[in-house]
């Protein structure tokens, strides 16, 4: 694949995740902050199928043998802490890094800082990161797969995987169906509907 097309691609596929991203509402604070605290599915749902369509539609491309697979090194403690870093970031940001530029998009104005510090910390630890490499914790067993532990081919454990996430998707869905948990304002809020009389009375109201 030439350098065009591989951007090109990126960009298609760009646009098809934040159209996704758009319609499921999944880009606004009070969905993120919902699945956080665990009261709001919809963000894993929709992850979830990303990640059983990206399975089959990998499976399918290594298949025909247009893409090769990458795995990367698996080091348990710092994937363990950094996720536990990650999570406390988008929980208290409201935002995650692929809901940054929807957001953005979207008008939210706090989102901006949100990018910036971002961008600063990845800056900040590109300089760092040698003088932190041995408090990194990066032992681990190497590039470790499921190819290998089982023996399988990559095909057939990622269809096996995307059908165990259809049908935890459709248990998901039937416990907490998803027009109920959009909230009263589409965005993952569970408070009480305030209604346009009631922000009108709230404008009028005199300050004392």
């Amino acid at each position: 694949m030439s350098v065009l097309s591989a951007i090109l691609t990126g960009v298609a596929m760009g646009i098809v995740f934040g159209f996704a991203l758009e319609k499921a509402r999944v880009f606004e604070p009070g969905m993120i902050v919902g699945q956080m605290q665990m009261r709001n599915f919809i963000m894993l749902k929709v992850f979830l199928t990303a990640v059983a369509t990206g399975a089959v539609v990998l499976a399918t491309l290594h298949g025909f043998g247009l893409v090769k697979l990458a795995p990367k090194a698996t080091f348990y403690a710092a994937d363990v802490l950094g996720g536990l870093v990650l999570g406390a970031g988008i929980a208290l940001a409201g935002a995650c890094p692929g809901t940054i530029l929807a957001q953005i998009g979207a008008g939210y104005r706090d989102a901006l800082f949100t990018l910036a510090g971002g961008i600063a910390g990845a800056v900040a630890f590109g300089y760092a990161e040698p003088a932190l490499a041995p408090w990194l914790l990066s032992g681990g067993p190497g590039k470790l797969t499921f190819m290998d532990l089982t023996g399988l081919s990559y095909t057939v454990l990622a269809l096996g995987l995307a059908a165990v996430l259809v049908v935890a998707l459709v248990v998901l869905e039937r416990w907490r169906p998803w027009q109920r948990e959009l909230g009263a304002d589409v965005d993952g809020d569970f408070g009480p509907a305030v209604t346009q009389s009631a922000v009108a009375g709230a404008r009028l109201k005199p300050v004392e």
